[in-house]
């Protein structure tokens, strides 16, 4: 019998699948998701719009009007190409399998967002990890030195970081582009809750490519990311994007929701609130030994020695699921995540964090 030992890659077997916690009956705070559902009125008005798909056709291939709408609501600038993926993770698959004959690795700050890592390993490209310094900022001199030394295919550079939330200085990330010889892409997958972006320089220089994804904004459910750069590198990429990648009801849906955008940047202003909140009471609390700045829809935070991983028990026992990133080691040893939900939401964990922290 034929096994997958005999024909996979030892290293991507000895890597664990992608892990998502069971959440059933829980004040879910662990997976950056938008809490808000939409309003029973605008619900109505979606379903009556997805009541026109033909699901027995194929969805259109080029995406066109979703692109469009995209386009118009986020003002990706003309002179960039727009490329769409199932999620923002098939558009770093694409990168990867891109480059993957080059002989050049993967380059990221690390700690950052598992599938860089996971997807340039599951390829066979190699991955350079440049550590953050102790506060999670970018090390500048350290990542510029990597660049020089590996010379990589690819960086990637999540804007805010994941898991950390910081939002690195725009003069240093800007040298970071200018520095690389390769393509840096800079991820904002929380774009909605930061107070910088690099959107409006897409197109503008061959070596930099802007990820953005519309989970965060409060469509998760619909997995549909974006990649603008320069027309010639997205026409490239585009030849290794799967056929029909992206469905019907996502394509109408996603359109819907942007004729829409009011609501989600109400929304969003809302979370941007909250997270003030949350970190301000975190920062308060007796056990809590810092708490890092975020520009995104989490808080990462730092709990005393060997105490994070009890209390997140302790969370959990009391039905609210946050992310036990410590569990990962290193420089997370002891921090915890937590997702910026409704101020209900908000208040529950608090009160139980709290009690964790008296246990």
């Amino acid at each position: 019998m034929t096994r997958p030992v005999d024909l996979m890659r030892r290293e991507v077997l000895a890597q664990p699948a992608y892990a998502v916690a069971e959440s059933a009956g829980m004040i879910k705070l662990d997976a950056m998701e938008n809490p808000y559902p939409w309003p029973g009125e605008l619900r109505t008005a979606w379903l009556e719009a997805l009541s026109g798909v033909e699901l027995n056709r194929y969805p259109d291939a080029g995406a066109r009007a979703v692109t469009a709408a995209i386009r118009d609501a986020h003002r990706v600038p003309e002179e960039a190409g727009c490329l769409l993926g199932n999620g923002s993770d098939e558009l770093i698959q694409i990168l990867i399998s891109a480059v993957q004959a080059s002989g050049r690795p993967v380059l990221s700050p690390v700690p950052t967002f598992v599938m860089y890592e996971i997807l340039a390993r599951a390829a066979g490209v190699p991955f350079v990890g440049v550590p953050l310094k102790a506060d999670f900022d970018l090390d500048g001199p350290a990542l510029l030195r990597a660049l020089e030394e590996h010379r990589p295919a690819l960086v990637f550079l999540a804007y805010p970081n994941n898991p950390t939330g910081r939002l690195y200085d725009p003069g240093l990330v800007a040298e970071v582009v200018a520095a690389n010889p390769g393509l840096t892409v800079i991820d904002e997958a929380y774009a909605p809750f930061s107070s910088h972006s690099f959107l409006s320089r897409a197109g503008g220089a061959s070596g930099l490519m802007v990820m953005r994804t519309m989970s965060k904004l409060g469509l998760a459910g619909l997995r549909l990311g974006y990649l603008a750069a320069t027309p010639e590198w997205t026409d490239a990429l585009d030849r290794l994007r799967l056929p029909y990648n992206i469905n019907a009801l996502t394509q109408r849906s996603v359109s819907f929701a942007l004729a829409h955008s009011e609501l989600l940047d109400e929304q969003a202003s809302i979370l941007r609130e909250q997270r003030a909140r949350v970190s301000a009471a975190l920062a308060s609390l007796a056990g809590v030994r810092r708490v890092i700045p975020s520009n995104a829809n989490f808080i990462l935070f730092e709990l005393a020695r060997s105490r994070g991983h009890p209390v997140f028990e302790f969370l959990r026992g009391s039905g609210i699921l946050i992310k036990d990133v410590g569990r990962a080691g290193g420089v997370l040893t002891d921090h915890l995540r937590v997702t910026v939900g409704t101020p209900e939401e908000n208040s529950a964990f608090l009160a139980a964090l709290t009690a964790a922290l008296r246990s």
